[in-house]
């Protein structure tokens, strides 16, 4: 793929693309290592100097920024930056960047795209029904009310300055190192079954791969479920993992009686069944992992 950045002009040429990860997680990585492959130059922010350390080993700079106040360290790298993606979480004051570098993101001179990574529980419960992006918002967990604020600040930002914000709304991340086989490996997977549950899922690769699609053809105010084929309920991806391992499952155990965290047990207050059809017709992505089983046969191949 011949990634644009924004104005038409391949990566290949003018100044080199620089990408700046307001929150350099595991999502963000994902898309920084393909870009890395570009000659592109990606840095960004964590939490920990730890955190600083793990993203040096890979060849990308970071540093340590909390979101409490504005930061001279963001403020160059907003300035710098052509592309954006945003993962840091919201707070009851809302988005960190928007509340301290706003007039920084709006005189970013060379900023063409930026990508906002949301989640699927804005949409709160759909009893299990079928839906896209034009469903309603209606999150009763506190961080999904929260990321639908947030989400609605940066649509508006865009608008306002003429930036061209897109939204990412993404399913429960899994790949290397965080999957139903990690849990099995570790003994702490547990089989929890609630009849008619189902969650969403994607790759983190597959996540990489819409990002850089977005990349190669922005589209101001556009907003994407980013999921898998296959929503399925979370007793199958273990079993499944189970038998790739070639060991038994852990037992069923009902949700009613499940011993979980007041987390935990929120999330199966949500269910719903999220189309990816907009990243497939929109901006033709193929996914490299439709369904669970395609993603998890490839983590076990890896290990």
């Amino acid at each position: 793929m011949t990634v644009s950045w924004g104005n038409g002009t391949a990566a290949g040429s003018g100044p080199m693309p620089e990408l700046f990860c307001f929150g350099f997680g595991y999502s963000a990585r994902a898309l920084a290592r393909r870009l890395l492959a570009k000659e592109w130059r990606v840095s960004g922010t964590v939490r920990s100097r730890e955190g600083v350390a793990a993203l040096a080993a890979e060849g990308f700079d970071a540093f340590v920024f909390d979101g409490r106040k504005a930061d001279a360290r963001v403020a160059e790298a907003v300035a710098g930056a052509t592309h954006l993606l945003l993962s840091a979480p919201p707070d009851d004051q809302g988005d960190p960047l928007l509340l301290h570098h706003r007039s920084d993101l709006e005189q970013a001179p060379e900023l063409r795209w930026i990508g906002y990574l949301s989640t699927v529980g804005v949409y709160g419960n759909h009893d299990g029904v079928w839906i896209d992006e034009d469903a309603v918002l209606k999150a009763t967990q506190k961080r999904g009310r929260q990321r639908a604020v947030a989400e609605q600040a940066w649509l508006d930002f865009g608008a306002a300055c003429g930036k061209a914000v897109q939204l990412f709304r993404l399913a429960g991340i899994y790949g290397p190192g965080r999957s139903a086989i990690d849990k099995l490996q570790a003994g702490n997977a547990r089989r929890i079954i609630k009849p008619g549950q189902v969650f969403n899922r994607i790759h983190v690769e597959d996540i990489a791969r819409v990002l850089e699609a977005s990349i190669a053809q922005p589209s101001p105010g556009a907003v994407y479920n980013v999921a898998d084929d296959e929503p399925a309920p979370p007793q199958d991806l273990v079993a499944f993992s189970a038998e790739l391992l070639g060991v038994a499952p852990p037992p069923e155990m009902p949700f009613d009686t499940a011993d979980l965290s007041p987390m935990a047990r929120s999330f199966y207050g949500e269910n719903k069944r999220v189309s990816n059809a907009r990243i497939k017709q929109e901006l033709g992505v193929r996914l490299a992992y439709p369904t669970y089983r395609d993603g998890l046969r490839a983590i076990m191949a890896m290990s």
